[in-house]
C-alpha cells in the first residue's frame, strides 16, 4: 500500500494548510467479483488527527461528495469558508476533515484513466469500503466523529450507518432518502444513461470527442438538480435562459467525460438501507430542502422511514430565496444551525 502527500494552500481559509494526497490499495475485489489492482484513492486532509485515553481517532469528520463531484469542491468560501475556518463550527484546529474524491472521480481511480467500459461495475457498497480502506489503512483513522454527506454522499453516510455502525459517533446526510432510487429520481438517471449510450458516437466507449448523447445527459442532469425558482432568477428573460442553459452544456460537456459519467450514475443501482435501518445505532441529523426536486418532499419517503431509526432528526428546509433546489445541501448557511445543535448534543 502506498500513500503520498502534496502540501496544498487553501485560499478559502486564509493562512490554513490542507494536504493532498493518494492512498494506493494493491487490490480491491468488487461486489460484482471483479477486481481491479492498485486502486487509487485520491483525498484533502484539513487539520491534525488527535486520539482519545484508549488510543481511538476522535477528532475525524468524513465529508462526501455528490454525483461527479470532488472531495475539492468543499473547500470553497461557502462550504469551507462556514464550517472549517478559525472559530468555526468545524474549526480545523480542533478537527481533522477528510474530503475523498471516490472511486470514479476525480484524481481517484476511473474508467477515463484507460480502461474505459472495461472498469469495475463499482457500486455504493464498494464506494463506502473502499472509504473505509482510505481512513483505516491508509491515514491510520480508527473512528469517526461525524460522517457527512451530500446527495451520493448523502446515501453513502447512510450506507455507512448500516454497514459500519459503530464507526462514527454521528451522522448527517443532506439531500436524499434512505431508501432504494425509484421513480422520477431513478427515470432521470436512466434517461441520463440512455442518452449517453445509445448514441452512436459513444462507439460502446471508444469515443473520440464530446458526444450528442452526452449534451442532452447534460441537459438532463441541469434540471434535475436545479429548482424552478433558481432558473428563473438566473435568467428572468427569455434570451438570458436561452443563453444561460446552452453556456451550462457547453462548458460541462468539455469537463465530463462519458464513461465516468455512465458509471458514477450506475453505481446508485445497489442503494437500499431501507431494509436495515434499525442498524443505525448513531445518532442521524437528515436534512433535505422543500424545494429539492431529486426528493420531493410530497413523496413522504422520510416520514415513514425516519421513525425506524432509533436517533435520528429529519428537518425539512422550507423553499426561500435562500435555497438552491437539490444545491441547499452545500449551503451550511441554510442549515449550520441545525448541525451545530446536533455536535453539541453528540456524547
Amino acid at each position: 500500500m502506498r500513500l503520498s502527500f502534496a502540501l496544498l494552500l487553501l485560499p478559502a481559509l486564509a493562512g490554513a494548510q490542507g494536504r493532498q494526497g493518494d492512498f494506493t490499495l494493491p487490490s480491491y475485489t468488487f461486489a460484482d467479483g471483479k477486481a481491479l489492482q492498485n486502486v487509487r484513492l485520491h483525498f484533502t486532509t484539513l487539520g491534525t488527527p488527535r486520539k482519545d485515553a484508549s488510543g481511538r481517532t476522535s477528532n475525524a469528520v468524513l465529508v462526501l461528495h455528490g454525483t461527479g463531484g470532488t472531495g475539492s469542491g468543499f473547500l470553497g468560501a461557502g462550504f469551507a469558508g462556514e464550517l472549517f475556518g478559525p472559530g468555526k463550527l468545524l474549526d480545523t484546529a480542533r478537527y481533522l476533515i477528510v474530503l475523498p474524491d471516490n472511486i470514479g472521480h476525480g484524481k481517484s481511480s476511473k474508467p477515463s484513466d484507460g480502461l474505459r467500459q472495461q472498469f469495475p461495475r463499482y457500486g455504493y457498497t464498494d464506494m463506502v469500503n473502499l472509504q473505509h480502506a482510505l481512513l483505516t489503512k491508509g491515514l491510520g483513522v480508527d473512528h469517526l466523529r461525524l460522517v457527512m454527506g451530500t446527495s451520493m454522499g448523502c446515501m453513502h453516510a447512510w450506507v455507512w450507518g448500516t454497514n459500519y455502525p459503530s464507526f462514527a459517533d454521528g451522522l448527517v446526510p443532506l439531500a436524499c432518502a434512505p431508501t432504494q432510487i425509484a421513480g422520477r429520481n431513478r427515470m432521470l438517471r436512466t434517461m441520463i444513461r440512455d442518452f449517453v449510450i445509445e448514441d452512436p458516437e459513444f462507439r460502446n466507449g471508444e469515443y473520440t470527442g464530446p458526444t450528442r448523447g452526452l449534451r442532452a445527459a447534460q441537459g438532463m442532469l441541469f434540471m434535475m438538480t436545479s429548482a424552478p425558482m433558481v432558473q428563473h432568477r438566473q435568467a428572468p428573460t427569455r434570451d438570458a435562459a436561452d443563453s444561460v442553459i446552452r453556456a451550462y452544456i457547453e462548458s460541462r460537456t468539455r469537463a465530463t467525460d462519458a464513461n465516468d459519467m455512465l458509471y458514477q450514475f450506475d453505481s446508485s443501482r445497489d442503494y437500499d438501507p431501507s431494509p436495515h435501518l434499525e442498524r443505525v445505532t448513531a445518532p442521524v441529523l437528515a436534512i433535505n430542502s422543500a424545494d429539492d426536486l431529486v426528493n420531493p418532499p410530497e413523496l413522504g419517503l422520510m416520514e415513514r422511514l425516519m421513525p425506524r431509526v432509533k436517533n435520528g432528526k429529519y428537518i425539512l428546509i422550507p423553499t426561500s430565496e435562500r435555497t438552491r433546489g437539490h444545491g441547499t445541501h452545500s449551503l451550511p448557511v441554510v442549515w449550520g444551525t441545525y448541525l451545530a445543535e446536533f455536535v453539541k448534543s453528540l456524547p
